[in-house]
């Protein structure tokens, strides 16, 4: 095992921002095998695409012979990571808190193996050691190595202090330290020596790195990932309708599956790089014969096909691959009756009703469109169709001819926003 290769390839992808002495780091990994961790605050039910990176560098690691621990912050996610946010969030309760982390725990379960011989990953909840920690206790041993000059200055919260009509309350700022203290414990009782996160999660890990040093004297490690922004300055993973999200149930298989092979041609190679486990020589070699009959394209097909199978299994990676040839290469007059009842087991966007009044009303239960007069606009954009039929009429009927089989009916906006509509 040759683990400063693991550096180097790293590097190669683009998954670094910032390594902090690097070649002690190194060092350390060619003669040892290291514990890391990376931290999932459960903010949400599920976590997103924005949470692939770190999940799939702890499983790098975890490849290469070390030991991958992920850490839920069923803690620190009562409080709320300040971190370059443009407000407070709303505090959660305990009970969604914990049935949060439950829901994010499986998730995580999938990406990381809990049951190998040699190192075996751990998912750890920081509830377990914050619960025992009382406020005196925690002011006077944590608090006092802490300087609130330094914590001012850290940019994260250097820009929420100068937001007049935001500001940051003492909750937030006190998330530092906390994530600091998760470092220290970890590094304590796990023998952890290497935080990765997004490149936002900078000034927290220097303030665990700075606490370890004070007060066990060890050097410890940070790692920043970066974030990946979209040509318009938004969050990779962000659309139009929504954030991609890894509960099949919020975001599902087809539309996660359409949202890789949507990405634009100029990021492929470079997503490649970065969300697959293709050697670099492969990838660079795709990226030279793009120019190819069909090779960007087959790329991008193996890139969805590669991080769905990934997140929701090969059996959904099926059933998106069946919607998506139905939907786009498939005839109207060639569809059979079981293609459509398989459709909607497989997880096309669908809906159930008795009647409907109008095509306006048609695309709002859909969530095509928002409003009537959204609705509206799209019909007189020409945008609208029903079993592939352009309809032009905005006060439009559905009538039973439009029901395929008595039963089913294709409502689509544009060329990639589809709905199966299912007649009870």
């Amino acid at each position: 095992m040759l683990s400063n290769n693991l550096i180097d390839d790293l590097n190669q992808r683009g998954l670094i921002s910032y390594i902090t002495n690097k070649e002690a780091l190194v060092k350390l990994m060619h003669n040892n095998c290291i514990s890391l961790y990376c931290g999932f605050d459960p903010t949400e039910d599920s976590l997103h695409v924005g949470h692939l990176l770190p999940l799939l560098i702890l499983k790098r690691f975890q490849i290469f012979g070390h030991k991958p621990i992920a850490l839920i912050g069923g803690a620190t996610s009562l409080i709320g990571d300040p971190s370059f946010k443009e407000k407070e969030r709303l505090l959660q309760s305990n009970n969604i808190i914990d049935e949060w982390s439950l829901k994010i725990k499986k998730q995580i379960s999938s990406f990381l193996d809990f049951h190998c011989f040699s190192n075996p990953a751990l998912l750890l909840n920081n509830k377990k050691w914050f619960k025992k920690a009382g406020l005196l206790s925690f002011l006077r041993d944590i608090g006092k190595h802490f300087s609130i000059n330094t914590m001012i200055n850290k940019e994260s919260v250097k820009q929420r202090i100068k937001r007049v009509d935001q500001g940051i309350s003492f909750t937030e700022f006190s998330y530092n330290l906390l994530q600091a203290y998760d470092f220290f414990i970890l590094n304590k009782k796990y023998g952890v020596s290497l935080q990765i996160g997004g490149s936002d999660q900078w000034g927290n890990i220097s303030s665990g790195m700075h606490l370890i040093n004070r007060i066990s004297k060890k050097e410890a490690y940070g790692l920043t990932i970066p974030l990946l922004l979209k040509s318009n300055g938004v969050k990779f993973g962000k659309t139009e309708s929504g954030t991609i999200w890894l509960d099949p149930k919020k975001t599902t298989p087809y539309k996660f599956y359409q949202f890789w092979k949507n990405i634009e041609d100029s990021h492929v190679y470079n997503f490649l790089k970065l969300f697959t486990f293709l050697d670099i020589k492969d990838i660079n070699q795709r990226e030279k014969n793009k120019f190819d009959k069909n090779q960007i394209f087959e790329d991008k097909s193996f890139l969805a096909k590669n991080i769905t199978a990934l997140v929701h299994g090969k059996k959904n990676l099926l059933a998106a691959e069946r919607i998506t040839k139905f939907l786009f290469f498939q005839k109207i007059n060639d569809i059979k009756k079981s293609d459509l009842k398989q459709l909607k087991k497989d997880g096309i966007p669908s809906i159930e009703v008795n009647q409907i009044k109008d095509i306006q009303e048609a695309l709002i239960l859909s969530s095509l469109a928002k409003s009537r007069t959204q609705a509206k606009n799209m019909i007189e954009s020409n945008a609208i169709s029903i079993n592939s039929k352009k309809i032009v009429d905005k006060n439009y009927i559905i009538h039973d001819n439009d029901k395929l089989f008595n039963q089913f009916t294709l409502l689509t906006r544009g060329k990639k926003h589809h709905c199966l509509i299912y007649w009870n």
